[in-house]
């Protein structure tokens, strides 16, 4: 049976060639009523968006494609510039050490990488960058829509990276969130006697910081601490400047309800972290005497900012390199069974807590 054609597309959802192009290209510019119809017709008929996709099943390509949205946190890197200079390692956040792992890995094997990192399009966009333009790809959770995840991996291995695994038969890699994040909560309770943790997370589709949430609601169950229902607060955008705005928050929550302020604010991520110190440290609070502060990922910058940060560093670069030899793997012999890895991570107690 032949691979489904633009054309095929096109008369299921009663609409032009040209305008089923434009739903990939530039999906702002078709109606959503009309995208829809024409991404449910793609669905239905497994079309996967590249004019080269007649011959995804036969030829090869020698690329590997990674694809995720571009989360830049500008802040962040500036930081890193100043305190470490010229050192490219400083200003590396998390897609950026999966790239370089993935790369690494790819080389090893032959292939070279193809990344698709945009908010701009939306998903389709994304798709439309890497599909039929490589052997398979690695894409990051809840980049692109699961269904259209199942229709791309009919025609090509694809690896889920992050999350949760949502699809049972795709190779799929992450790290150990939820632990990570319980044992540094029992940490700040246990070692330091911290009673008033409070925890920022992302936005609730975010499976990373939500599966963090769950290990700081573990340990505060385990040690009878009230456990939350929900984040102190969320963000949108786990930034440096998010994290920042999350510390002047709750800061003054505390203030104007004549409440005593937290002890420890334990946030989703580094980059957050690292705001909440600098504008801890505008407010004349002390850390981590005053208020202990704690990150999850392991970036560099973590342990350049003062008080260096105490962080769960993730294998971050190894979570790209295991996601190329998942592709590679899976090239070789596409009918074995699909695997879930989970990558340890490991607790860095740094003076941010009173550690270090």
């Amino acid at each position: 049976m032949s691979a489904p054609t633009v054309y095929d597309v096109a008369e299921r959802s009663g609409v032009s060639i040209a305008t089923v192009s434009r739903v990939y290209r530039t999906p702002d510019s078709v109606r959503p009523q009309t995208r829809e119809r024409v991404l449910a017709a793609a669905r239905e008929l497994g079309y996967v968006p590249s004019g080269n996709a007649r011959g995804l099943a036969s030829r090869t390509t020698g690329v590997l494609g990674l694809c995720f949205p571009d989360y830049a946190d500008p802040d962040a890197e500036t930081a890193a510039a100043l305190k470490d200079g010229d050192d490219d390692n400083a200003v590396m956040l998390y897609s950026d050490q999966i790239i370089r792992g993935m790369e690494r890995a790819a080389r090893r094997h032959g292939y070279a990488l193809l990344i698709a990192a945009s908010l701009d399009g939306g998903p389709e966009s994304l798709v439309a960058k890497v599909a039929g333009r490589v052997d398979g790809f690695a894409v990051l959770a809840r980049t692109v829509p699961t269904e259209d995840l199942d229709v791309i991996s009919r025609r090509l291995p694809v690896v889920m990276l992050a999350g949760p695994r949502e699809i049972d038969h795709l190779d799929h890699v992450e790290v150990a969130n939820r632990d990570g994040e319980r044992e540094l909560a029992r940490h700040l309770i246990d070692h330091h006697g911290l009673r008033r943790l409070v925890f920022v997370g992302g936005e609730a589709d975010s499976p990373d910081a939500e599966a963090r949430f769950d290990g700081f609601r573990e340990a505060c169950r385990e040690t009878g601490l009230p456990v939350p229902d929900q984040p102190e607060l969320r963000v949108a955008m786990m930034t440096q400047a998010e994290g920042a705005r999350a510390a002047e928050a709750l800061l003054d929550r505390a203030d104007e309800a004549g409440t005593v302020r937290p002890e420890a604010m334990l946030f989703a991520n580094d980059q957050m972290a690292v705001g909440a110190l600098q504008a801890l440290e505008r407010r004349g609070v002390r850390v981590p005497e005053d208020i202990a502060v704690t990150g999850f990922d392991g970036i560099p910058l973590s342990r350049l900012v003062r008080p260096t940060l105490t962080t769960v560093r993730q294998p971050i670069r190894r979570l790209g390199e295991e996601a190329a030899e998942l592709l590679v793997r899976r090239l070789g012999d596409r009918d074995r069974e699909p695997v879930s890895v989970e990558l340890p991570v490991a607790l860095a107690r740094r003076e941010s807590c009173g550690c270090g």
